[in-house]
């Protein structure tokens, strides 16, 4: 999902030892992945081989750090039942995806395990902390093979997504444990469509080939066109992305001439299916017409020479088949998020042809359940990272009344934006802090709910650093600027029009501003101009107004054009220290912050 990356986080971390950003050196390809040995075979026997092979290909997408099961209802899948009711279904976390993962092999020789991209980014403190090494580790432990890069692989920047990949310890923060130097992946990151623009080289392998007793199987791993468009500047800085289907289809006759006949495309770029339960039969009643989105049209531009696609990105759940260029159904699918579902897909080689048999790929989506058995090497190493994170994760912030919905509302008016928005307001209205009016904060960048029920041993209703920081883990500088109210109120029509139209993206605003949103319209339209006040009067159009927001909306982020139009900036603390400061300002044991009232935008659906 779109979210808040923030420039250079090594400065702001709270272990950081010194500033810096590490010179974008010279990216070393990845070791091939090592093949598992695991399949099935059909045909005749004889002594001679079959004629077809099933390979188990496994995949699973957005995982973003999420080691240890999320809270609260972003920990949730939904299940539809047999009489059409929804069940909601605590899953994920680590110990139990790579149960599930382990048992799913079992009896599969031929199985591969493949990603999505945005295993890392967004991460909740465990990972975060330590810049991710935690799940990198854990990935090479579950034996993924391979993964596209994602948006949020670019958070930190080419030099840091090149240290995941090949290793060695943090430029600032140096090595975290005693004695141990960090690995790197031992699965090649694929980004096909992302090249230097210096050179126009690729920046890591554009595709990688799994093999095992003469089956062949190529992956071509890419991210969304428009990750500048998600990312801050520093992130992104001296790369080009690419059109997705020309990059896929480019590498596909590549792989074609080189005798790689079965492909499968890694595509961190996703859709929106009609039923957010994972079950939903996304092919009724044709042939993907249960889903929406971007996907669909990049789905039908990929060349038949690709036989499947693991998707991401939305964080939704599907397998629809969508047609290909030459109308035949073709697989694509989506494991939702934060390591809740992996999904099983059987891939018929025929070894004469060297090709997929499409008329035979099955898939589904299964749920990464909570009471299996953990794995035990997972639980060490949640145990190993949780301890060096202890002294700082366990530290109270503030006290909560019940849950305050974040990640986890699906309203355009969030109870936690409010309370996120208010925090910035109120630390950045002082004169001296920058004189903020009003606040606004993007929705993907709230990575978490703040959940009643205890983490740890902390109590329930407490806030702890670790909790704070699943929220906002971003630790974006916050910025106040000059924006006239005719800015101001295109800012606010940009949600739902331009790049946003499609999949509107709803600003959280700080308390003070109300407006009507209007979803029987259309484009700019459903923003109710003269609706939008702030504190009870008309947005004078002509009028300037400080307005406070991360750095990443300020730079026009989120198709936000008219938020990077701001001047007279002043940059602020950090998002994370506004939050924390406004728990302990309005919270104590005897007296929680109550969830805020959801009464900034009026939705007329």
């Amino acid at each position: 999902m779109s979210a808040t990356p923030q420039k250079n986080r090594a400065t702001r971390r709270v272990l950081a030892a010194a500033a810096g950003l590490a010179t974008v050196g010279a990216l070393v390809a990845a070791m091939p992945a090592g093949a598992h040995d695991r399949g099935n075979g059909h045909g005749h026997g004889n002594g001679h081989k079959p004629r077809t092979v099933d390979v188990q290909l496994l995949s699973f997408n957005d995982l973003h750090g999420n080691l240890e099961p999320p809270a609260g209802s972003a920990g949730n899948v939904s299940e539809t039942q047999p009489d059409g009711t929804v069940k909601a279904i605590p899953a994920g976390g680590v110990e139990y995806l790579a149960t599930s993962l382990r048992t799913a092999r079992k009896g599969n020789p031929y199985s591969v395990t493949a990603a999505g991209g945005d295993m890392v980014g967004a991460s909740p403190l465990l990972s975060g902390l330590f810049h991710d090494e935690p799940t990198i580790e854990a990935l090479n432990g579950l034996d993924l093979d391979v993964t596209a890069v994602g948006n949020h692989e670019f958070d930190e920047g080419a030099a840091e997504l090149a240290r995941l990949q090949n290793g060695g310890c943090h430029p600032v923060e140096g090595c975290y444990e005693k004695g141990k130097k960090f690995k790197g992946a031992d699965f090649p990151y694929l980004a096909a469509n992302v090249t230097k623009e210096k050179t126009g080289r690729p920046l890591l392998k554009p595709y990688t080939v799994w093999k095992k007793n003469g089956v062949k199987i190529g992956f071509i791993g890419v991210t969304l066109e428009g990750t500048p468009d998600i990312v801050t500047a520093n992130g992104v800085k001296g790369l080009k992305f690419h059109d997705e289907v020309e990059t896929i289809n480019k590498y596909a006759r590549e792989l074609d001439r080189k005798g790689v006949k079965s492909i499968v495309a890694l595509i961190h770029e996703g859709g929106a299916p009609a039923s957010t339960s994972y079950n939903y039969d996304c092919d009724s009643p044709g042939a993907g017409d249960g889903i929406s989105g971007p996907i669909v049209d990049i789905a039908k531009g990929i060349t038949p020479k690709v036989d499947a696609l693991v998707t991401g990105h939305t964080h939704q759940a599907y397998v629809c088949t969508v047609p290909d260029p030459s109308g035949k159904p073709r697989m694509v699918t989506s494991a939702s998020s934060f390591g809740k579902l992996y999904t099983d897909t059987t891939l018929t080689y025929d070894r004469r042809t060297k090709d997929i048999v499409r008329t035979s790929v099955k898939s589904a989506n299964h749920v990464v359940t909570r009471d299996q058995a953990k794995a035990t090497d997972m639980t060490r190493l949640i145990d190993r990272w949780n301890k060096l994170a202890a002294p700082i994760a366990s530290k109270p912030q503030g006290w909560i009344s019940a849950d305050i919905n974040g990640r986890g509302s699906t309203a355009p008016e969030k109870p936690l934006g409010n309370v996120i928005s208010d925090a910035q307001l109120e630390g950045l209205a002082p004169a001296d802090k920058g004189g903020a009016e009003v606040a606004f904060m993007n929705p993907g960048g709230i990575r978490a709910d703040l959940v009643h029920k205890a983490s740890g041993g902390e109590g329930d209703g407490v806030v702890t650093y670790g909790e704070a920081f699943t929220v906002q883990p971003f630790t974006n500088m916050m910025n106040v600027v000059d924006l006239t109210g005719a800015q101001l109120v295109t800012a606010l029509q940009q949600q739902v029009s331009g790049s946003n139209a499609a999949s509107p993206k709803i600003l959280q605003v700080s308390k003070g501003l109300t407006y009507t949103l209007d979803l029987t319209k259309s484009g700019a339209d459903r923003v109710v101009a003269d609706t939008i006040k702030l504190n009870g009067e008309a947005i004078d159009p002509a009028r300037t107004y400080r307005v406070a927001m991360n750095e990443f909306l300020a730079g026009g982020g989120d198709g936000f054009a008219a938020l990077g139009e701001g001047t007279n900036k002043l940059v602020g603390a950090s998002d994370l220290d506004l939050f924390n400061a406004y728990l302990a300002a309005h919270s104590t044991a005897a007296a929680p912050l109550a969830p805020p009232a959801t009464d900034r935008i009026t939705v007329i659906q």
